[in-house]
């Protein structure tokens, strides 16, 4: 959520800012609903101001007549503050509302520009495999080894699903595993999160009411399947007031995330690139203002180095301002590259998202002993997408046989073995 005090002292900047993103809005809604608000409190005030006066001046009272007609008068105001109060209420409902639509303003590193074709690549890190031979895309690779079942999981769930089967099925918990220890030895404190939390946590974390058509969800249990660790881990320390040297907090979880998201059939969706169940390790970091930067360059760093253990190539690109996510400042991409698919796969989102989440889940930090608390930032990263990062294993290490060499640093949950199939 934006700070109201920015949109009113600077209405003109935050409205560019908006437009930067593609994103209209017309904020002088925000601006009459605020004022509106403003001028009913202080009228609200007044009259409370007036009852407390005039209450105690008819304690002092000793006419009966004056007194009574005093008495009725209150009555009156006392009404009239009932009234003003719903009206607060009322007002201040419809404000909110309008500020959750709100994205968070772009970092003025954000280069601009209006959908993917705009972000820029900053790094490129590793080789391209010479392979003697044409590689195959996952698909065939999982099918031919019996690692991934693609009929059986229609069968289960429906299209977009799919069954890891023995070697398959260890080699996406080893990844899982590997993640989760090299995040620690990084310096997160791992976490086991409910897979499913309530509504609130989605506002929150910036996904509601936006991207309500993709969660799944049941109204009546108000229980919400996760789309990202993201959501819960923002909510951890919500309306908690953090003392300074706690700061920064470093947490990694791994969740299985649910996304209802619509997408056409075809090369972009083949394998398992895209499904509305996957796994994924997240970074999350809660960290003073100033320091959020070099916060984010750290989990930018840490992300990369789980890719270059795996032995991946990958490349960097930083978003634009028209591909930024809704609750982000300034994000990197990082894409391994996957020869059988002949594309580049993003595997991780790493985003600062300033005081946006903060402010949604009032999530303060304390400067000093008896200081003023203030919003702390936030930042996420995934750390990293397992079905993509699967993919990337599976296609850079297949074989002209078909076989598939298992990463190093993968072997000590693969019972030692060194090959699939």
């Amino acid at each position: 959520m934006l700070d109201i005090e920015l949109i009113r002292q600077d209405t003109e900047y935050v409205q560019d800012a908006l437009a930067v993103r593609g994103t209209e809005f017309n904020i002088e809604k925000i601006i009459n609903l605020d004022k509106q608000r403003r001028d009913l409190l202080k009228e609200t005030e007044g009259l409370k101001a007036k009852r407390n006066t005039t209450s105690k001046n008819i304690g002092r009272m000793e006419n009966d007549e004056d007194r009574s007609s005093l008495v009725a008068d209150m009555r009156k105001v006392g009404e009239k503050i009932s009234q003003l109060d719903q009206q607060v209420r009322g007002t201040e409902s419809k404000l909110n509302a309008l500020m959750l639509e709100l994205p968070n303003i772009p970092d003025a590193d954000t280069p601009q520009g209006t959908n993917d074709s705009d972000n820029v690549t900053i790094k490129v890190f590793g080789k391209e495999n010479d392979f003697n031979f044409t590689p195959k895309p996952h698909w065939e690779l999982g099918s031919d080894l019996g690692i991934i079942d693609f009929e059986r999981g229609v069968k289960l769930s429906g299209s977009r699903f799919y069954v890891l089967n023995n070697a398959g099925a260890r080699l996406q918990r080893a990844l899982i595993s590997f993640m989760l220890d090299l995040h620690t030895r990084q310096g997160y404190s791992e976490c086991y999160l409910p897979f499913m939390v309530k509504e609130v946590n989605f506002t929150t974390a910036g996904q509601l009411p936006k991207f309500s058509d993709n969660i799944y969800h049941d109204v009546e249990d108000d229980a919400w399947f996760v789309t990202t660790a993201e959501v819960p881990l923002t909510n951890l320390h919500r309306d908690e007031i953090l003392e300074n040297d706690t700061l920064p907090l470093y947490y990694t979880a791994y969740t299985p995330c649910f996304r209802r998201e619509k997408v056409t059939a075809g090369k972009e969706v083949r394998g398992i690139k895209r499904g509305h169940q996957f796994d994924k390790v997240e970074m999350y970091a809660l960290t003073h203002p100033e320091e959020s930067y070099k916060v984010l360059e750290k989990m930018l760093a840490d992300a990369e180095e789980t890719c270059i253990k795996l032995g991946l190539r990958y490349r960097v690109r930083r978003l634009c301002s028209g591909d930024l996510g809704f609750g982000s400042r300034i994000t990197y991409d990082i894409e391994v590259w996957a020869p059988g698919c002949n594309e580049w796969l993003e595997v991780s989102s790493v985003s600062n998202c300033g005081d946006f989440q903060s402010r949604r889940a009032n999530t303060r930090f304390r400067p000093k002993k008896g200081a003023k608390s203030k919003y702390l930032h936030t930042l996420n990263g995934s750390g990293l997408g397992v079905p993509r990062t699967l993919i990337a294993v599976l296609e850079n290490n297949q074989r002209q046989d078909g076989t598939i060499t298992i990463p190093e640093v993968l072997r000590p949950w693969m019972s030692g073995e060194d090959s699939i199939g």
